[in-house]
């Protein structure tokens, strides 16, 4: 049951919490959750990881909860995870809705036939695939990922999901880093996040 909202400062950002009664749907802090790593995988980048909330079986009920929420679940047909931590979100939501769910992998990683798209990155480029009967054409498809940055893989995992024949319906976050305008790249898809930086 939602009660209503209220708005909370941090730094200059705003964030707009949902509150529930806690004795149907706790409200859980994702952001105190996660950690902030400064200088990794590199000086000058600060690695916001949701590892933490891994701990917690009432945070991941949580994130379901909340990505049932902000999409259309009579719209969503199957789902699918962005390698690695994708993976986790993307299956989790699979078994909660009793649906199908498709892996979208790094290149390499997958046997048997399967559909591949390279991509620019602000420095070089990637690749990724998935096997073409990992979803049924004209599926309509949530792809989840953990974290939305610059939104290059995010795009291609879109695009990807589109070249197999299937329809993007969503592409759910637990994390946003806003100053980075990865919404931007994803331009045309529904794109939620659930914390935002």
């Amino acid at each position: 049951m939602y009660c209503g909202f209220y708005c909370k400062l941090y730094g200059h950002h705003y964030a707009l919490t949902i509150l529930r009664d806690p004795e149907i749907a706790p409200y859980v802090d994702l952001r105190s959750m996660v950690t902030a790593h400064p200088d990794f995988p590199k000086p000058g980048i600060t690695f916001r990881d949701f590892a933490p909330i891994l701990k917690s079986p009432e945070a991941l009920s949580y994130i379901t909860d909340e990505f049932s929420r902000l999409f259309d679940l009579d719209r969503i047909d199957a789902f699918a995870g962005i390698e690695s931590r994708g993976f986790i979100l993307g299956a989790a939501m699979a078994v909660k809705h009793g649906k199908g769910f498709a892996m979208i992998r790094k290149v390499g990683k997958t046997p048997g036939g399967t559909v591949r798209l390279s991509y620019d990155l602000e420095y070089g480029s990637d690749s990724i695939e998935m096997r073409k009967d990992a979803l049924d054409k004209n599926q309509r498809v949530l792809i989840c990922d953990d974290l939305l940055a610059t939104g290059g893989t995010a795009r291609a995992a879109a695009e990807l999901v589109e070249m197999a024949g299937a329809t993007v319906s969503g592409i759910a976050f637990i994390i946003e880093l806003t100053e980075l305008n990865g919404k931007e790249k994803l331009d045309g898809y529904n794109a939620q996040s659930l914390v935002k930086y």
